[in-house]
């Protein structure tokens, strides 16, 4: 489970990390990030899993793999993030290693996306 103080809650704060964030994707998923969310204890995660990815079966294993990930990458994360991570179909298919892997380069690249655009 990702703890409540790092779970993003209300609608506003997704379209806000979705609209105004920096994108970094995967074949298996895509992350946004924001970094001018309210300062808190962390990053705050939201995870966006839909009924393209499969039956509630899968959805519910892909999102169980996904808080998994999140929580162990929390610490590497800004603490003024508001992160939302997109499963994307393949996301269904893939291991939780490749998963992982996913994960860390999209954050990569969203992160260096965020540092860029605050440069400018």
């Amino acid at each position: 489970m990702l703890p409540a103080a790092h779970r993003m809650r209300r609608p506003a704060e997704f379209e806000r990390a979705v609209r105004r964030g920096a994108r970094g994707g995967r074949e298996s998923l895509v992350v946004h990030l924001v970094t001018e969310t309210d300062p808190g204890p962390g990053p705050v995660v939201g995870l966006v899993v839909s009924k393209g990815i499969g039956n509630a079966v899968t959805r519910n294993r892909v999102k169980r793999r996904l808080r998994a990930l999140v929580r162990e990458r929390l610490a590497t994360m800004p603490a003024d993030a508001g992160v939302v991570v997109r499963a994307l179909p393949p996301a269904a298919v893939r291991d939780y290693a490749s998963l992982g892997e996913d994960l860390d380069i999209a954050l990569r690249v969203a992160a260096k996306r965020a540092r860029q655009r605050a440069g400018a």
